[in-house]
């Protein structure tokens, strides 16, 4: 597996829309497991690192969207890791149009973190007989794998990209190579190292990606 060298990622935004406000206490936060693991898609912050139980991660499509995305589902027995952050009062609308497939649940007692007090957090997932299995007509997009492993390599590292894989369900889902021409809205630029980290773990869990 490819060593990624750097070991001076940013860990903040450098892009992303802007938040109006700042958050408070009393403000809620968002567990993210995908996409907004990646700070640098979104500007909501304070984000630390934390732990979800009782869910796991899957690639499902919904007919909301015409390619596949990532959600949770219940599982007693799992486990993942993410990014939680705070979002204002005024910051949830745009938070919920960017997520707007998925249903935004409470889900504090399930997860894990440092802070000292403790929020209110959601998280997103598509509503339970809502989503499918993804295929070639709804496939999942390699730009927007990318964007979910350099979120996970920034905060957990290359041990936490490893879990990443490892506790993703639906790698049989059939990939499209769109990274010549990203059809993932939020898409990132990602280094050579971590194109091919990307790569390789792919290759080992025996994905190929197509090009359409």
């Amino acid at each position: 597996m490819t060593q990624i060298k750097s070991t001076n990622c940013p860990t903040r935004a450098r892009s992303g829309p802007e938040i109006p406000d700042q958050p408070t206490e009393t403000d809620g936060w968002f567990f993210g497991y995908g996409s907004l693991v990646n700070r640098a898609t979104h500007g909501y912050g304070p984000a630390l690192p934390a732990r979800l139980g009782g869910w796991r991660r899957v690639w499902r499509h919904t007919r909301l969207r015409p390619v596949a995305y990532l959600t949770v589902v219940p599982d007693p027995g799992g486990e993942i890791d993410g990014l939680i952050a705070a979002v204002p009062g005024t910051g949830w609308a745009a938070l919920d149009a960017r997520e707007g497939a998925y249903a935004r649940l409470p889900a504090g007692h399930q997860i894990s973190h440092a802070l000292a007090h403790a929020p209110r957090i959601a998280l997103y997932a598509i509503p339970e007989g809502r989503h499918g299995t993804p295929d070639k007509a709804c496939p999942v997009l390699l730009s927007y794998i990318d964007v979910v492993v350099q979120g996970y390599l920034r905060e957990f590292g290359e041990a936490g990209v490893g879990r990443f894989f490892a506790t993703t369900h639906g790698w049989d889902a059939p990939v499209l190579d769109d990274r010549a021409a990203p059809r993932y809205p939020r898409h990132r630029l990602l280094s050579t190292d971590e194109r091919t980290l990307v790569d390789d773990h792919l290759a080992a869990l025996g994905v190929r990606p197509f090009r359409g």
